[in-house]
C-alpha cells in the first residue's frame, strides 16, 4: 500500500486538508511535545518574521526548542533578545553553523590555512554560543580530497577534529559533524555516511565531537535508520528531520517518523531534533500542516 494512500485514511485524519484548513494556532499554550522538535527561526514567516515574536508563537504550539543555522549572522542585540525570550518560555537553543566548506577539502587535508580557518570559526562560535545558551554547533567537513586514499583523509580529519575539540571542550560546546548524502544534494563531500562519522567520533574520543544524525540525508545515503541509530547511539549528539523524497515535513514521504520518534523517545533521548526541512504547502496553511504532522508523529504511545 502506498504511504500517501494510507495516510489519506482514518489513521491520518488529523492531517486531512479539511482539518488543516479549519485548524487554528493554539492560544494560551498547547500541550508540550514529548520530544524537543526544534523549528528553524526562518521557517514560519506567516506567523512571525521577527524571531522574538516567532518564539512566542512556537511556545504556544508546544515546541520546546528552536534552531537557527545562521545565528552567527544575526546582530548581537538580536542574539541576546532571542536568548532572553527562549529563557522566558523555558525553551532551548539548538544548533547553529560554526564552520562549513562546500568547495574544497579542509578537514580531510593538512593545509595549515584551512585548519586555521576551522579553529577561528570555532573560537568565534564559542562566543555566540555563550550569548544564546547553545550547547551544539554544526561543522560541515568540506569536500573529499580526490588526491588521497580514504584512509589518509580520515586520519587528517581526525587530527583536525582533535584540534577543534581543544577549542570546544573548555567551553562545554559540542561540535556535531554532519554526513551529507552524495546521491541527491551534496556529491563530492568528505563525510557522507553515519558509519564514517561514527568512526571519526570514536577515534577523536571527545565529548565535544559527536554525530549530527540528519535522518533525511541518512535515508538517502544508506537507509536502515532505526538500526543505524542503535549502532551509532553512543556518538549521536543531535538529530535533524526531513522526509524523503522531497525533504518536507514528516508524513509527506516514505519515512515512518512516528515509529522513529517512538524509538528515539524509548531510548531516553533528551536532546534536540532540528526540523531542517521545507513545507509541503505554502503560507499559513503550510505552516499549520507542519505542526499537524508533528502532532500526529508525536502521538505515539510511550508504552
Amino acid at each position: 500500500m502506498r504511504r500517501r494512500s494510507f495516510l489519506a485514511g482514518a489513521v491520518a485524519a488529523p492531517l486531512s486538508l479539511a482539518a488543516i484548513r479549519s485548524a487554528k494556532p493554539a492560544q494560551g499554550g498547547a500541550k508540550k511535545f514529548k520530544l524537543k522538535y526544534a523549528p528553524d527561526l526562518d521557517k514560519f514567516p506567516a506567523y512571525g518574521k521577527d524571531p522574538v515574536e516567532l518564539i512566542k508563537f512556537l511556545a504556544d504550539q508546544g515546541f520546546r526548542a528552536v534552531e537557527d543555522n545562521f545565528m552567527k549572522r544575526r546582530p548581537v542585540s538580536q542574539q541576546e533578545a532571542i536568548s532572553r525570550e527562549l529563557e522566558k518560555h523555558g525553551m532551548e537553543m539548538g544548533i547553529f553553523v560554526a564552520s562549513m566548506e562546500w568547495r574544497k577539502p579542509n578537514f580531510a587535508s593538512q593545509d595549515a590555512a584551512a585548519t586555521k580557518k576551522i579553529l577561528d570559526d570555532l573560537r568565534s562560535s564559542v562566543e555566540v554560543a555563550k550569548r544564546v545558551r547553545a550547547k551544539w554547533v554544526t561543522v560541515v567537513p568540506g569536500t573529499a580530497n580526490l588526491r588521497l586514499r580514504p584512509g589518509f583523509q580520515n586520519a587528517y580529519a581526525i587530527d583536525n577534529l582533535r584540534r577543534a575539540c581543544e577549542v570546544c571542550e573548555p567551553a562545554g560546546l559540542v561540535m556535531v559533524i554532519e554526513p551529507l548524502n552524495p546521491w541527491h544534494d551534496h556529491p563530492g563531500m568528505f563525510l557522507s555516511t553515519i558509519p564514517q562519522a561514527y568512526l571519526l567520533c570514536k577515534a577523536v574520543n571527545s565529548p565535544s565531537c559527536k554525530i549530527l544524525f540528519d535522518m533525511y540525508h541518512a535515508q538517502i545515503s544508506e537507509g536502515n535508520i532505526i538500526p543505524n541509530i542503535d549502532r551509532a547511539w553512543d556518538q549521536i549528539g543531535y538529530f535533524q528531520i526531513g522526509d524523503n523524497p522531497g525533504r518536507k515535513e514528516p508524513t509527506t514521504g516514505e519515512m515512518n517518523y512516528k515509529n522513529i520518534f517512538k524509538h528515539i523517545h524509548a531510548k531516553g533521548y533528551e536532546g534536540i531534533l532540528g526540523m531542517e526541512h521545507g513545507k509541503s504547502k505554502k503560507g499559513k496553511e503550510g505552516e499549520l500542516a507542519v505542526i499537524a504532522a508533528y502532532r500526529y508523529c508525536d502521538s505515539f504511545s510511550s508504552d
